[in-house]
């Protein structure tokens, strides 16, 4: 089902060049499947303990990071500095925020690579001005509770005080967001298209779908 809307308790982290080392260290990046990374989401900043795949829910959390408060805990809109997602690639970052349950992240800028991977993994980023970043994080300076209304087809946030702030995005990429599709759904979209070229090339350039047999 389509999903136009996400509302949701922000979590700012008011930091810059947050790397995907420190989103999800390099130990559990042996799991190759997409869920189960939440709990170590931010990990050598949540807990006091260093852990592993086998250290779930058996270190002692710290409780002055914010992913360890409430209502942060259970937030599910990031607002984090510029070039968020750096470092090296790897798309268990994106996992681990989806797994938490983040579903959108706003910064001034993304790495690249992290941003393709985000998109692929339907998590939508939201790249905005300096000057609109810091009025974002000045208001939620003023309340923890703080909630953003983000519509993805009309391509703008919301806050709690009525301002709106516009936000660009692809076409494919809000296909991917709304509707949940991945690279190969895109691509079915057009598949009638894709038909029609196929079959024109057959008419027009026939020697190019001939078999090795029908050469001889």
């Amino acid at each position: 089902m389509p999903n136009n809307i996400i509302k949701g308790q922000v979590i700012p982290i008011n930091q810059a060049n947050i790397d995907t080392d420190s989103i999800i260290p390099k130990q559990y990046l042996k799991a190759i499947t997409k869920t189960g990374f939440g709990p170590f989401l931010f990990d050598s900043w949540r807990y006091k303990d260093p852990g592993d795949l086998s250290t779930k829910n058996k270190r002692r959390i710290n409780e002055e990071f914010i992913l360890n408060q409430e209502p942060f805990s259970s937030g599910n809109i990031l607002v984090v500095n510029n070039n968020f997602g750096c470092g090296s690639s790897r798309e268990h970052a994106v996992w681990a925020l989806k797994d938490f349950g983040i579903q959108v992240v706003i910064s001034t800028s993304f790495a690249d690579i992290f941003l393709r991977n985000s998109f692929k993994n339907e998590l939508l980023l939201i790249t905005i001005t300096k000057k609109e970043l810091e009025g974002l994080f000045n208001e939620i300076s003023e309340s923890s509770k703080y909630c953003l209304t983000i519509n993805i087809q009309n391509q703008t946030i919301t806050t709690p005080n009525n301002l709106e702030i516009n936000f660009d995005i692809s076409d494919s990429d809000k296909d991917k967001i709304i509707n949940g599709y991945d690279d190969i759904e895109l691509t079915f979209k057009h598949k009638n298209k894709i038909q029609d070229f196929e079959d024109n090339m057959k008419r027009s350039k026939p020697w190019l779908f001939e078999t090795d047999d029908e050469k001889k």
